[in-house]
């Protein structure tokens, strides 16, 4: 099992998470307000680390999985603020919700697009959420998610120039804060900076409000910088319910997963061979590519990566173009 999402934020200590509203019998249910969703899905059990069968909730699969957040003791480096721990007056604050934390765990399949469930894709679709692209045209859409600076964005930026290729760069609050040069030649360079909140903390476990905030606070960042209007979202650690995706459409993001990842957030024990052979490995038509840009085995490998994918004839496509 690979935990593939988020490279740097602890576990959140927290046992509960913000509720999600269940409807009560009798209720209509009013789509135009964003805090009233039916939850109509049973949630998958969060997939682990494990090197044997894991239990994703209807059986027991084996390995090549993609799991939802994959974490590491890295934020000593950030001087990241964990705001992951639900308020008691916050829960009370709209009653009549369950606890419900998704982790976007999903098997990866050898040159196919990975197992991910109806009720998910159903509710991608409902509020402007992608995972995939098309999966009739080779095409390939590469993201990486940007946590803290580990010196390898200016090299994968160069080695993006010299390929053509445009990728997407979720950014913290921490990464906008402490790296502003490299975020404005992000932009400048054609790419697309999405968000990926202020202090990381897993999205179902805060309140609405408490999202608002984490979102605002990179926008208004990145804003200042370069005059940039953000438009997509990457939920920390991959982890999500239907309150979440629906308060992040009405802040008017799309939300952005992935459907092929490694455990690149940490040295990966076959360095940049395993980088290389994994992604080669699980590429398909319209796989949208998660890399964690702390990786140096990932970033020594890119270049061979985006060289070989164009020679298998597959064609870069920027998150822009999903639909």
């Amino acid at each position: 099992m690979i935990s593939a999402a988020c490279s740097w934020n602890p576990k959140p200590k927290v046992s509960k998470v913000y509720p999600q509203k269940v409807q009560q019998k009798g209720e209509k249910q009013d789509h135009k307000d964003i805090n009233k969703v039916q939850r109509d899905t049973k949630p998958m059990q969060s997939a682990k680390i494990a090197s044997g069968d894991v239990n994703v909730g209807n059986g027991v699969t084996k390995t090549n999985d993609i799991g939802r957040s994959g974490t590491e003791n890295n934020d000593r480096k950030s001087n990241i603020v964990d705001n992951s721990e639900t308020k008691s007056n916050e829960v009370s604050n709209q009653p009549g919700y369950d606890n419900q934390i998704i982790g976007w765990g999903l098997k990866q399949n050898v040159q196919k697009p990975p197992e991910v469930p109806d009720s998910w894709i159903a509710m991608l679709k409902k509020y402007n959420g992608y995972y995939i692209g098309d999966t009739s045209k080779k095409e390939v859409y590469l993201t990486f998610d940007e946590g803290y600076e580990a010196g390898n964005t200016s090299k994968i930026l160069d080695i993006l120039k010299a390929n053509d290729v445009k990728a997407a760069f979720f950014v913290t609050g921490h990464f906008v804060k402490t790296q502003p040069d490299l975020v404005v030649r992000m932009i400048r360079e054609g790419h697309v900076v999405g968000n990926h909140t202020v202090n990381h903390p897993s999205m179902p476990t805060i309140s609405n409000e408490k999202i608002k905030e984490e979102l605002d606070g990179v926008q208004e960042a990145v804003y200042k910088l370069a005059n940039y209007k953000m438009k997509y979202v990457r939920p920390p650690k991959g982890e999500f319910n239907e309150r979440t995706l629906s308060y992040t459409k009405a802040l008017g993001y799309k939300t952005v997963f992935w459907s092929l990842a490694l455990a690149d957030w940490q040295p990966l024990p076959g360095g940049p061979e395993e980088s290389y052979n994994t992604v080669m490995k699980y590429l398909h038509p319209g796989a949208v590519i998660l890399l964690h840009a702390v990786s140096k085995d990932d970033t020594e490998a890119l270049d061979r990566i985006l060289k070989d994918i164009k020679k298998q004839g597959y064609v870069f496509k920027s998150i822009e173009q999903l639909k």
